[in-house]
């Protein structure tokens, strides 16, 4: 990676609903897959603790140009598209934890699958509770079972959905420009959850390039 970083980049919720990546050319696409392989090979092999901690915190510092850069372009069903939609699930979770904590415990109060226990959040989820989730979740794909990493993620998404269309319900009639950004947010999470599965999957059949 370059030595020079762009400043930490404010990346809102409703930029996270609407991200779409751009055009994928073939070095792009080539480069992406290259970096995300050697980075991950690298440190699950010798996943020191330091190391570990600064790539869960690279975007604290650097902000998430960097690692959209590299790897935001990736189809949803690849290694790096894998990575890049952990990290801007951690940054949207970090710079709104209080709303995003109280989403996921609605979610979690009316789920009726075992998501809530798959994301792995302590009950009741609060600022702190959701923060630290974000950290084990990406900190799990450099030094634990990859896999159950992406499916921690994806069921955090679901439970998170979940609480966006029970609160959009509420809102309906008194806020519904709220209501149908909820709704918006929901189905964005609903995708990631289903990519980010799709992702697991692949994983553990060898599959995940």
């Amino acid at each position: 990676m370059s030595d020079e970083f762009h400043k930490p980049t404010q990346f809102s919720g409703r930029k996270f609903e609407t991200f779409k990546g751009g055009e994928d050319p073939a070095q792009i696409n080539r480069t992406a897959h290259e970096t995300a392989h050697a980075l991950l090979a690298r440190v699950r092999a010798d996943p020191d603790p330091t190391v570990v901690d600064r790539l869960v915190a690279f975007t604290d510092e650097h902000g998430i140009d960097t690692v959209a850069e590299l790897w935001s372009r990736s189809t949803a069903k690849s290694l790096p598209g894998a990575l890049w939609r952990i990290y801007l699930i951690r940054l949207v979770i970090r710079q709104d934890a209080d709303g995003t904590s109280f989403l996921f415990q609605r979610g979690a109060e009316i789920a009726t699958t075992i998501d809530p226990v798959v994301a792995g959040a302590s009950m009741p989820t609060g600022p702190a509770e959701i923060t630290e989730l974000a950290d084990r979740i990406l900190r799990g794909l450099f030094e634990g079972d990859f896999a159950v990493a992406l499916d921690r993620a994806a069921a955090f998404c679901r439970v998170t959905a979940a609480g966006c269309t029970s609160v959009a319900d509420d809102l309906e009639a008194t806020e519904p420009a709220r209501a149908t950004e909820l709704t918006t947010r929901a189905l964005r999470f609903s995708q990631t959850a289903v990519e980010l599965t799709s992702c697991a999957k692949l994983w553990r059949h060898d599959s995940l390039e």
